[in-house]
């Protein structure tokens, strides 16, 4: 029964594969085996027909047995054990034209050409699906069926493919065979290692046929496909909102769930996923991975550097259909957007204040808790923004990256950058609902419009004086404090506002930059221009009356 069942897994192996014609070696080993055999038959029929026949093979068999001096593994034709050897040898003979990758089999080679040709012959009859390979089609089957004769004498685990369970076993034996020659790292499968090798190579054989994207892994362009296709076959339960992946989908019911299993080690906060964990811990550790090839500086994360490569470009691929104006971020047009609709969907349950972004309104959020977690290693300023905090840190290095091509005056932020080009752009986009007044800065359309709702939420504690804007009370705080912090450098003079000592200034250098262009006079003060006017207009006695 041994050798019946020897000599039908010699037979299988025969019939998957195919002797090159060329090699006259492997011919000739085939003739002396068949003379060998010829050989043994005539000296069997000198002996009894039926017991000694029988004897005389399992002879030749014990006899012709070719085993491999590596392992030890035994085989019963001398081809199947070259074919065996170049497992340890590494020889891949078989060539792919397409691509240039390299097989120890032509049956692997055969498979493979089907990823080229994108043929599938076997198809599903239960769902239709289609596959390259007959046995992928079998483990397929067993998905419809539910059939799953593997199991796990572990853990009791159960598969519906073998090798699904040998791989499995070796999460209990903790065994890793398959390690990576180029930088040591060791894998549980051959093709964990064989994807893993594509990151040394490069090697990208799978290529999108609509946009022409290539990608390492079948898998992942089966996810990019449905990109173009539009398919999201994963819907939500709970809000029918449908994803493209059940990974995604997964992540998306951690919301209704509120399910947040990824904790720092540091500082406690928790998270959905594990990526979302991995990214914060690098805000501990300070680690920087990912440095922008242009000017060095590092990010923390890879979406950062993409951002900001976009500066170094120039690229604004996003660009808003109201009013022209694009963006590097399509974040950025979104919160654009909001100005034209003026939307403010976010809205603080302190104060009612609401925003037009979640970030402004997170932001927000801190000057009710106090918070601010991020600390300045020079001085010990601490900040409730970390995007505060580099801006802080420029002004210990003296760092102004930002330059502006119109004039070459730099700045230490892009913010300030963008507002200043509106100096040369003439551009204002901040328009009053209420008279039509144009600003370039939302923060001064804010101010504009306390003008015509008459809001004061500023008070002064000491004499309940109101104003609109924070600014305008500190400037009047000084005149309770007595604080002069401008100070004239020619005389030493010291002034409680800078527009103060700017005009001060003007007396050392006799500057006059406001003229009457009816007498040419001219002036150091605009206030002074104006009451020089009105002598001209006939305001002055009015204007004198009105003081007096």
């Amino acid at each position: 029964m041994v050798f019946i069942k020897e000599e039908s897994e010699d037979v299988k192996i025969e019939e998957t594969f195919t002797v090159k014609q060329e090699d006259l070696q492997e011919q000739t080993d085939r003739i002396e085996e068949n003379e060998g055999r010829k050989e043994e038959e005539h000296h069997v029929k000198i002996e009894k027909k039926t017991h000694l026949q029988t004897d005389g093979i399992l002879k030749r068999r014990d006899k012709n047995r070719f085993t491999c001096t590596q392992c030890g593994k035994s085989f019963g034709r001398k081809g199947y054990l070259k074919i065996h050897m170049m497992i340890h040898t590494g020889e891949k003979p078989f060539t792919c034209t397409q691509c240039g990758k390299s097989f120890n089999r032509s049956s692997s080679l055969n498979k493979h050409i089907k990823i080229h040709t994108g043929e599938k012959p076997f198809t599903c009859t239960q769902c239709g699906k289609s596959f390259n390979q007959s046995s992928s089609l079998n483990n397929h089957i067993k998905i419809h069926t539910g059939e799953k004769p593997f199991t796990c004498t572990q853990c009791g685990k159960s598969f519906n493919q073998s090798s699904s369970l040998n791989n499995h076993m070796k999460i209990h034996t903790g065994e890793k065979p398959f390690t990576c020659t180029q930088c040591g790292k060791s894998f549980n499968q051959s093709s964990y290692l064989n994807l893993h090798m594509r990151i040394h190579t490069g090697e990208k054989p799978f290529t999108c046929t609509q946009c022409g994207r290539s990608f390492n892994r079948s898998s992942s362009i089966n996810k990019h496909m449905k990109i173009h296709t539009g398919e999201k076959p994963f819907t939500c339960t709970q809000c029918l909102k449908s994803f493209n992946r059940s990974s995604h989908l997964n992540n998306h019911m951690k919301i209704h769930t509120g399910e947040k299993p990824f904790t720092c080690t540091q500082c406690g906060k928790s998270f959905s996923q594990s990526t979302y964990l991995n990214k914060h811990m690098r805000i501990h550790t300070g680690e920087k991975p990912f440095t922008c090839t242009q000017c060095e500086k590092s990010f923390n994360q890879s979406s950062s550097l993409n951002k900001h490569m976009k500066i170094h470009t120039g690229e604004k691929p996003f660009t808003c259909t109201q009013c022209g104006r694009s963006f590097n971020q399509s974040s950025h047009l979104n919160s654009h957007m909001n100005i034209h609709t003026g939307e403010k969907p976010f809205t603080c349950t302190q104060c009612g204040k609401s925003f037009n972004q979640s970030s402004s309104l997170n932001k927000h959020i801190k000057i009710h808790t106090g918070e601010k977690p991020f600390t300045c290693t020079q001085c010990g300023k601490s900040f409730n923004q970390s995007s505060s905090l580099n801006n802080h840190m420029k002004i210990h290095t003296g760092e102004k990256p930002f330059t502006c091509t119109q004039c070459g005056k730099s700045f230490n932020q892009s913010s300030y950058l963008n507002l200043h080009m509106r100096i040369h752009t003439g551009e204002k986009p901040f328009t009053c609902t209420q008279c039509g007044r144009s600003f370039n800065r939302s923060s001064s359309l804010n101010k504009h419009m306390k003008i015509h709702t008459g809001e004061k939420l500023f008070t002064c504690t000491q004499c309940g004086k109101s104003f609109s804007q924070s600014t305008y009370l500190n400037k009047h705080m000084r005149i309770h404090t007595g604080e002069k912090p401008f100070t004239c450098t020619q005389c030493g003079k010291s002034f409680n506002q800078s527009s103060s000592l700017n005009k001060h200034i003007k007396i050392h250098t006799g500057e006059k930059p406001f003229t009457w262009t009816l007498c040419g006079k001219s002036f150091s003060q605009s206030s002074s221009l104006n009451l020089h006017i009105m002598s001209h207009t006939g305001e002055k006695l009015f204007m004198s009356n009105h003081l007096v």
